[in-house]
């Protein structure tokens, strides 16, 4: 495949990266392993906040920002919120993926921490409609799509940081560190949300309470940019630039020449997209409104699964690097399916130990191992040269379907939570992908080299 090239860098490249400061020694003793590290960090940031308006969506911006005579209608409302950020998740990918793929993977996840903790911070700080009036939920949404934006961006840099670095054997092992970067990111958000909750009382936080996790945003935004100023770009990417072969409209030449990889990987994510959405954001949705149990017995079981994930996630990546990636999009999404209907009924149950076991099903079983092989899988299907437009437009799209879940599933629920139709849609999300995965193999290093044919 041909693309154009440029013998000069454009305008925008000296704007963008005369402000971001520069590593020391770009030299060969910048490792793949401290990339992966700072891939992991910035995605621990970013997933952080980003995460944390979904669990603040779900218990207290309705009345905050949103107040209804209906409390049903204000919670759509609140959810509704949450979604705006995926909406833009696709602008933020075509965005940083062009500039990713002109100026250089590094730059643009510097400018995503950045940009995160600055949108966290205001929405911490924001007056609620009672103190501003109609001009609240307006510039709620406003700051939300900001971060959708901003984590639209990150995922395609963080990977392609991690997997164009990684020697071969170990792509799967270090890009997974994207992954946990984002469960460590919302367990974080999880456990602050939760101890502001347990060191004050309901009137507290629901005054003041809830900003806290927000502005602390800025103290973490601050750590990642100090992270991530001192790695070098990624191996790869350099030796593109040196080679003076990028794109000018990456994006563009990804949709006219990878199309159907660009569904593949919307497709794909519908597992993970139901798993993640359904287990920590619908679960305290449909605990809090639907049933007579604390929303902390939830919280709990999702940290430990969190927990949980950090470790086994990087486990199958390994596993992955040894016996190959087409197995893990077949068994994730049947434990997803599988997992399904128990996941409810422990819900019901309000038992710890059931709910703890329905969420090691979930995500644990159905979503991790699905997600410990995206980044090398979907990055891989592109051209290197519009790998963070067409990977990272593709994931952001996936993220904008995502998105709607909880509000589908609160849908779905009613007044009266009926949960079997949220459990059809799970289990229906899970079996695409499993479809999806296996039309989409072919665009893999391995499958193409079973066809006879030379991957992209």
């Amino acid at each position: 495949m041909r693309h154009s090239s440029d013998s000069h860098a454009w305008p925008v490249e000296t704007a963008v990266t005369a402000s971001i400061p520069r590593p020391h020694a770009p030299s060969p003793g910048a490792s793949s392993r401290r990339r992966a590290a700072a891939s992991m960090a910035g995605a621990v940031i970013d997933w952080y906040d980003f995460f944390l308006y979904g669990i603040a969506a779900a218990t207290v911006f309705g009345p905050q920002y949103f107040p209804s005579h209906d409390q049903f209608v204000g919670l759509l409302a609140s959810m509704g919120s949450f979604a705006v950020g995926f909406v833009f998740r696709p602008l933020g990918g075509a965005i940083f993926g062009h500039f990713g793929d002109r100026v250089g993977r590094r730059q643009m996840l510097f400018l995503t921490v950045l940009i995160m903790g600055l949108a966290s911070a205001a929405i911490g700080a924001l007056p609620t409609y009672s103190v501003i009036g109609a001009a609240a939920p307006v510039c709620l949404v406003l700051l939300r799509a900001v971060q959708g934006i901003a984590v639209g961006g990150e995922w395609g840099g963080a990977a392609l940081m991690a997997v164009e670095s990684a020697p071969q054997g170990k792509k799967n092992f270090l890009a997974s560190g994207v992954q946990v970067g984002s469960f460590i990111g919302l367990l974080l958000g999880t456990a602050i949300f939760s101890l502001m909750q347990a060191l004050t009382t309901q009137t507290q936080f629901e005054a003041w309470g809830w900003r806290i996790p927000f502005l602390i945003s800025l103290a973490f935004a601050a750590i990642g940019l100090l992270i991530r100023t001192g790695v070098a770009e990624s191996t790869e990417f350099t030796e593109l630039k040196e080679q003076r072969q990028r794109t000018k409209a990456p994006l563009w030449v990804a949709l006219k020449t990878s199309p159907l990889q660009i569904l593949a990987v919307i497709g794909m994510r519908l597992v993970d997209q139901g798993c993640f959405y359904i287990a920590f954001t619908f679960s305290l949705v449909y605990v809090e409104n639907y049933t007579e149990h604390p929303t902390s017995t939830v919280l709990t079981a999702s940290m430990i699964a969190l927990v949980l994930a950090s470790l086994l996630t990087p486990a199958y990546g390994k596993l992955a690097d040894r016996v190959g990636v087409r197995w893990f999009y077949i068994a994730g999404p049947l434990c997803a399916t599988a997992a399904a209907i128990p996941f409810f009924l422990a819900l019901r149950s309000g038992s710890l130990a059931l709910m703890t076991l329905a969420f090691f099903a979930l995500i644990n079983l159905g979503h991790n191992i699905s997600t410990a092989v995206q980044q090398t899988w979907f990055t891989g299907m592109f051209d290197i040269s519009v790998r963070y437009s067409g990977a990272g437009f593709g994931y952001a799209l996936a993220g904008a379907v995502g998105g709607f879940i909880p509000l589908v599933a609160t849908a779905l629920a009613g007044h009266d939570g009926d949960w079997l139709g949220v459990a059809l849609l799970l289990s229906g999300l899970a079996l695409s992908a499993l479809v999806t995965g296996l039309f989409a193999y072919r665009w893999t290093s391995a499958g193409s080299k079973n066809r006879g044919q030379t991957p992209a």
